[in-house]
């Protein structure tokens, strides 16, 4: 029998779609704004690739919410060895849980949460123990994590099968909190994780933009302003090509936050999901994203305020993708992704998309989920 470790940090994810832009030290914050917990869903979205194997795998996790409920959920044989002695979890008690799963003897320790989550399970096990992510927090820039929740229960299922062989270690990254909801990024690296490797299953680290781009993101900027229509309500996302966007408007911008304007005017900074909704009621509407350097994420990966409820509002043709040449390039052909947790509006934005990559001119793109 297959020993499986599962630990899913219950709060990561939950500042996303209330504009937070992460959870640390944000909880009860969180949840004054109406944010729902998001973790365990994907954690579910992980497991169903496992369910078909359940009799012979042992799932040894934590108590309650930090995996043990989801295991009975689906039936699996689950071993809890580690009880939290508070209500609200904190990254303690992953650090604590995954040593004592550790202690099992476990093929494969698999964790849902965002960098912070990644954090804890290197100080909790280090190189000791074979893992991967499930991508669920707000900041996902560790190349820990699988492309989405699917993959993550496909590369687990392949890995214990001995399908997968390879073991590589990848980096563990994140940023300061305090100074991402200032607009500051500040990436570290705090240790490495030994991951199976496959190169279609996991996602690439979080490239910074380098300072040559600005000039092509300038033209970006200019190209979308010419041809703004009149009384259109812009959603602009986050990211330093949409920043040249309201630079160029001279307008302010939170640029790790989400933007409306319309008529070339600021109608309101920095929004929720729940104020996105809002404004963009019985009105036309476009959306306006970047991906993410080094990864290629255009939605699911620190943009949560624009849910998929946003986007079956907003509509696949009106979603306008600006992405400098070198961005593109960097993915060295691997296509663009969408991981909302919604697999449905995620299929629905596969295929083949119009990329802005400077003042007049752009590309084809293939987008998959």
């Amino acid at each position: 029998m297959k020993k499986i470790g599962l630990i899913i940090n219950p709060i990561a994810g939950m500042g996303g779609r209330v504009g937070l832009k992460g959870t640390d030290g944000m909880v009860q914050r969180a949840i004054e704004l109406g944010a729902i917990p998001q973790a365990p869903k994907r954690a579910k979205k992980a497991l169903i690739e496992l369910v078909h194997m359940k009799d012979s795998i042992q799932l040894v996790t934590a108590y309650g919410e930090m995996g043990e409920s989801v295991g009975k959920e689906f039936g699996f044989n689950t071993k809890t060895v580690y009880r939290s002695s508070k209500l609200n979890t904190s990254s303690e008690d992953t650090i604590k849980a995954a040593r004592e799963i550790m202690k099992e003897n476990i093929d494969i320790l698999i964790f849902a949460g965002g960098d912070g989550t990644a954090r804890d399970i290197f100080n909790g096990v280090g190189l000791h123990c074979v893992t991967i992510g499930i991508p669920a927090g707000v900041k996902i820039h560790s190349p820990v994590y699988a492309k989405n929740p699917k993959k993550a229960g496909e590369l687990v299922r392949k890995y214990i099968n001995g399908k997968i062989k390879e073991v590589n270690e990848v980096e563990v990254l994140d940023i300061d909190e305090d100074a991402y909801r200032r607009g500051i990024v500040n990436t570290q690296l705090y240790g490495y994780l030994n991951i199976p490797y496959e190169k279609n299953f996991t996602q690439n680290r979080k490239a910074p933009s380098p300072l040559s781009e600005r000039a092509n993101q300038n033209l970006i900027g200019l190209e979308i302003i010419d041809n703004m229509e009149e009384d259109i309500l812009y959603i602009i996302g986050p990211g330093t090509t949409t920043r040249a966007i309201m630079e160029n408007l001279n307008l302010p911008n939170s640029l790790l936050g989400v933007d409306l304007v319309m008529n070339k005017n600021i109608v309101k900074n920095d929004v929720t999901e729940k104020e996105i909704l809002k404004e963009i009621k019985g009105r036309k509407c476009k959306l306006i994203l970047t991906p993410t350097g080094g990864q290629g994420y255009i939605l699911g990966r620190g943009n949560h305020q624009i849910s998929p409820s946003v986007i079956e509002y907003v509509g696949k043709n009106n979603i306008i993708v600006v992405s400098t040449r070198e961005k593109i390039k960097s993915l060295q052909g691997r296509p663009l992704m969408v991981d909302m947790g919604n697999e449905e509006v995620d299929k629905s934005l596969s295929g083949y998309m119009r990329i802005t990559i400077g003042y007049g001119e752009y590309t084809m793109y293939l987008v998959k989920f």
